[in-house]
């Protein structure tokens, strides 16, 4: 996937729910895996264009892991001209050491949700980006359908009351495969997760089951975001058109 179609795709989910307004200020929350660096050349490219001027804050949350290195998305975001905050913790301590958690996602999402949002706030930002794709969004569908019992995927915006925060997902209509293609591409700064329980999650097993599908059913997967987008976003889809009555810099070009 080239930087234009990554843009076009990335616009288009912007427009369609309504994610930026004038004047926004954008935590872009970098991992160090290659959605998160997408979702960075994705902002850092509309930016540029888009009729609605905002500014964006890359910020990394440290957990402590030994030999994490993060100097080339460092020389990324200065190459970008993207100021980089990096937050450093003790969460793997923690998490590992202290707690010794059999399940260890959910303390650790928890505390790094609270770290990131702290250093959002602290940066200034009113929004905060999350690199959720469309493979993110099927898969989340799935595991609610499976483990909940409901119908339900992440909301392409969400207003955090209690931190009066917005959060977006500007990637969702982007393929993981995209994802991945533009990562060679562009050969992305990529620094593998060294978490001992990365690979060993229920998302894996959405992930692969979602595969699977694909692979017997070709199309599965399309089908089952069209669904989703028909479904569980179209609230969001009538109040954007809504608002961009009112709004000169959402109208469609």
């Amino acid at each position: 996937m080239k930087l234009q179609q990554l843009l076009s795709y990335t616009r288009r989910a912007v427009d369609d729910f309504h994610m930026i307004e004038p004047g926004d200020k954008i935590a872009v929350g970098i991992s160090g895996g290659k959605d998160s660096l997408t979702m960075l050349y994705a902002l850092h490219g509309l930016r540029r264009f888009y009729p609605a001027p905002f500014e964006i804050e890359a910020i990394t949350v440290d957990l402590g892991f030994p030999d994490f290195d993060l100097s080339q998305i460092q020389a990324l975001c200065r190459e970008l001209n993207v100021h980089y905050t990096i937050v450093k913790t003790d969460i793997y301590e923690v998490v590992f050491h202290v707690r010794k958690e059999s399940s260890p996602c959910a303390l650790c999402a928890k505390m790094r949700k609270g770290a990131l949002n702290q250093a959002i706030k602290e940066t200034g930002c009113n929004k905060v980006a999350y690199a959720h794709h469309k493979d993110d969004v099927v898969e989340t569908m799935l595991l609610s359908l499976i483990f909940e019992g409901r119908f339900h995927s992440f909301a392409p915006v969400t207003y955090l009351d209690r931190m009066d925060l917005t959060v977006i997902r500007p990637l969702m209509y982007v393929d993981e495969a995209d994802v991945i293609g533009f990562q060679h591409k562009y050969q992305l700064p990529v620094c593998k997760s060294p978490c001992p329980a990365d690979g060993h999650t229920k998302r894996e097993y959405a992930k692969e089951l979602l595969q699977k599908l694909c692979r017997e059913n070709p199309g599965a997967k399309e089908r089952m975001f069209r669904a989703v987008v028909d479904g569980i976003y179209s609230p969001y889809r009538e109040l954007e058109y809504i608002q961009s009555l009112r709004n000169p810099f959402h109208s469609k070009p």
